[in-house]
């Protein structure tokens, strides 16, 4: 049957935040997502087994185990849910996941958080930004996240998961980061982390690591950011402004 199958019954999450980690423009929200799991030592937590997904499995470097290339990672401690993903959402599979993933979120006491880059050429550090959907504009203002500066629309996966819980005018947050429309965006993905995920999800995350190693991570990331080329600019997750659309 497809869902989202728990491996691990014995976690216990109270009202956890739900940070997503689908690839997408610069990579940003995968590279935040991965370091994520990996400072905080999360644990594979369940598997995600949506229709559309690449029936794939995955293996690290050292470790025999295969996985399902989609999955989730949780901290009971810091009461935490984290997507991982190691392949890229086609257009065909773009609703179905949406409406997987969607459809376990609102069945539970769970406040998402959606991660997204808008392409951008910058000189200066990556500006963040934060969109909402039911009662959670407060959250962006209580942690002084800006509101976008213009229209747009985000696109892929992520804005798939935004976009049903508008529908259903169910809680959720979205953070929008300037990042690289080329490359693997490491210096993007901190900003995330340190000035959106961190404070909302009340966690403490080590980026000097991931800043460090940001032409590592570039290296290692392009071959994935290749594949994410090959997809068009509907099926990847990215914001842009609207006037694109008119």
């Amino acid at each position: 049957m497809a869902g989202i199958q728990i491996q691990d019954s014995e976690v216990s999450l109270e009202e956890p935040t739900f940070v997503e980690g689908f690839p997408g423009v610069g990579l940003v929200g995968k590279i935040a997502t991965d370091h994520l799991i990996r400072e905080l030592e999360m644990e594979y937590y369940a598997s995600v087994d949506c229709e559309g997904l690449p029936r794939v499995g995955t293996y690290r470097a050292g470790d025999g185990r295969v996985r399902p290339p989609v999955r989730l990672y949780a901290s009971e401690a810091h009461d935490l849910i984290a997507l991982q993903s190691d392949v890229p959402i086609g257009a065909p599979a773009v609703g179905s996941v949406a409406n997987c993933v969607s459809s376990w979120i609102a069945a539970r006491e769970v406040r998402p958080i959606y991660l997204s880059g808008l392409p951008a050429e910058r000189e200066e550090p990556p500006s963040l930004y934060g969109v909402a959907t039911g009662s959670q504009l407060e959250t962006l203002e209580d942690h002084g996240i800006a509101t976008p500066p213009e229209d747009g629309v985000i696109s892929g996966p992520t804005g798939a998961l935004l976009d049903r819980a508008a529908q259903r005018n169910d809680d959720s947050l979205g953070l929008i980061v300037d990042s690289s429309p080329q490359f693997p965006d490491p210096e993007a993905a901190s900003v995330l982390l340190e000035e959106g995920i961190a404070p909302i999800a009340d966690v403490s995350i080590d980026i000097e690591e991931l800043v460090g190693r940001a032409e590592e991570i570039r290296e290692k990331r392009e071959q994935f950011a290749r594949q994410m080329q090959q997809l068009s600019q509907e099926e990847s997750s990215q914001a842009q402004p609207l006037r694109m659309y008119q």
